[in-house]
């Protein structure tokens, strides 16, 4: 699945694919944005991301459907 997390006054987001479920995610987030305390976050290649939760403006957690691919109409 796809996380973006928007920074306080940073104009760009952060973008990571994680195999983490998204409730668990979404958990860690909140108490860490809530205490203000970091969170780490580990990707699908194992490169690991420490977020200050104090500062995150937004998380935006993707569906996990595979993304549809050509034309409707």
């Amino acid at each position: 699945m796809e996380i973006r997390i928007g920074i306080q006054h940073s104009p760009r987001e952060i973008v990571i694919e994680s195999e983490e479920k998204s409730d668990v995610l979404l958990e860690r987030l909140s108490s860490a944005i809530a205490d203000g305390s970091p969170v780490t976050l580990v990707d699908d290649k194992g490169r690991t991301v420490l977020i200050p939760g104090a500062k995150v403006a937004y998380a935006e957690v993707s569906t996990e459907e595979p993304r549809r691919v050509g034309f409707l109409g």
